[in-house]
Order: C-alpha cells, then sequence, then structure tokens
C-alpha cells in the first residue's frame, strides 16, 4: 500500500470546467487520463477529491500531487 502520491507533472494541468458539473481530481498521480481519476488509485490508501465547478472557466488542477489547496495548483511544485 502507497500513501506518498507519485508527481504526474511539475506544474498544473489547465482544463475548461462547466459550472454545476463534478469532477474526481487523481490525488495518487496514478491516473492515465490526467488531472482526473480513472481508478488507479485502487490499494494505494489514497483517494479522489470530488470537485464541483461554480462557474465555466479554465482551472488549473494540481499535477505535482502536493498542493495545499486540493485539487487547485497552488504554486508547490515550484519547490519540489
Amino acid at each position: 500500500m502507497t500513501s506518498e502520491p507519485v508527481v504526474a507533472k511539475k506544474g498544473p494541468y489547465v482544463v475548461d470546467v462547466e459550472a454545476g458539473k463534478s469532477y474526481f481530481w487523481c490525488a495518487c498521480g496514478l491516473s492515465k487520463n490526467q488531472p482526473f481519476c480513472d481508478g488507479s488509485h485502487e490499494g494505494t490508501g489514497i483517494v479522489p477529491v470530488k470537485w464541483t465547478a461554480d462557474e465555466t472557466r479554465k482551472k488549473g488542477f494540481c499535477g505535482c500531487k502536493a498542493t495545499k489547496g486540493q485539487p487547485m495548483c497552488d504554486g508547490t511544485h515550484k519547490d519540489l
């Protein structure tokens, strides 16, 4: 069982999101569908984070999985 996420990308994944739609952010870093969950976390002890868009726009989802503001990028990747 892994309890530390894998860095998928040292930077954000900028995604067009739709108001009212829920997204499941990959917190483990193993998903082939970054930045979203594809079930690859099974057995890691890490679960995806549900996030619902409040407006239609572009958002920067964390790629390094170390953000303090899950699931959005807060620049933590610059310190890795």
